[in-house]
């Protein structure tokens, strides 16, 4: 059992269990009953989501520097007590449960779901 990070709207793999959306909104153009079905996610969790600010740091980010002030902020959002308190279930679930976190960003590496790996690996989780 453990956590993959995906991007949204890839095929799953055969092991990933529940599939959740970390994202601010739902894929657009895409109707709320095939989300799913077209491997986007299984259950919207927008608590993990950077806030509409914050991405639009991220996506303007062209430098190390302006990248690593994005991951500041969003880590701050995320020590917020509800943000918190969900990243610390996903890592209790983590040993006993198969499930997968996302985004639809192409490169994890410039993407919130690598500071959000971070934050789910700081508080013990056991990833694939």
């Amino acid at each position: 059992m453990s956590i993959r990070v995906v991007r949204l709207g890839t095929p799953r793999h055969p092991q990933e269990g529940l599939r959740i959306g970390t994202v601010r909104r739902p894929p657009r153009g895409v109707p709320r009953e095939q989300i799913a079905g077209r491997d986007f996610y299984d259950v919207w969790l927008p608590t993990l989501a950077p806030s509409a600010e914050l991405v639009k740091q991220a996506q303007a980010a062209e430098t190390s520097a302006e990248w690593a002030r994005f991951a500041r902020h969003y880590r701050r959002e995320m020590s917020a007590p509800d943000a918190s308190r969900v990243l610390d279930l996903l890592a209790a679930l983590s040993p006993t449960t198969s499930f997968a976190v996302g985004c639809y960003c192409e490169d994890e590496e410039r993407c919130h779901r690598s500071v959000l790996r971070e934050l789910l690996i700081e508080r013990g989780a056991v990833f694939d």
